[in-house]
C-alpha cells in the first residue's frame, strides 16, 4: 500500500536548528534506503502556489501569493507501507523527529490497487 504523508510545522515555533535538520536528513535517510519511502520534498513558500478549479463546466487557474491561507504544507512523502496502522506509526515517528505540528495520512491508489 502507497500513502501521502504531509507535514506543518506549528507556525508559532521556531524555525528548527542545523542539529534538527540533520537529524530530519538522517531519518528520512533510512527510510530511503530501506525503500519505505519512495518519494519526498518540502514546498518552499507553499502560499505562492497555482490553484486550479473546475466548476460549471470552466477551469480557472489563479497564480498565488494566497495571503488569506491558513494552513501551509512544509513537506510530503510518499510512502510503502503494508498497513495504514504501519504508516501512523511512521507519521509519528517523523513527528517525534521534527517538532510539533499536523498533517495527514491519505492512502493512494495505483492501478494495482484496481484489478
Amino acid at each position: 500500500m502507497k500513502f501521502l504523508m504531509t507535514y506543518e510545522s506549528n507556525p508559532n515555533a521556531a524555525p528548527p536548528s542545523p542539529e534538527k535538520m540533520a537529524e530530519i536528513g538522517k531519518f528520512t535517510q533510512e527510510m530511503i534506503a530501506s525503500g519505505i519511502v519512495l518519494m519526498t520534498g518540502g514546498l518552499v513558500r507553499p502560499s505562492m502556489g497555482t490553484k486550479v478549479e473546475l466548476a460549471g463546466g470552466k477551469f480557472a487557474v489563479t497564480d498565488g501569493p494566497f495571503a488569506e491561507t491558513k494552513e501551509l504544507i512544509d513537506g510530503f512523502a510518499l510512502i510503502k507501507a503494508d498497513s495504514k496502522d504501519e504508516a501512523l506509526k511512521l507519521a509519528e515517528r517523523f513527528m517525534r523527529i521534527a517538532g510539533e505540528g499536523k498533517g495527514e495520512v491519505l492512502q493512494v491508489f495505483d492501478a494495482a490497487d484496481m484489478r
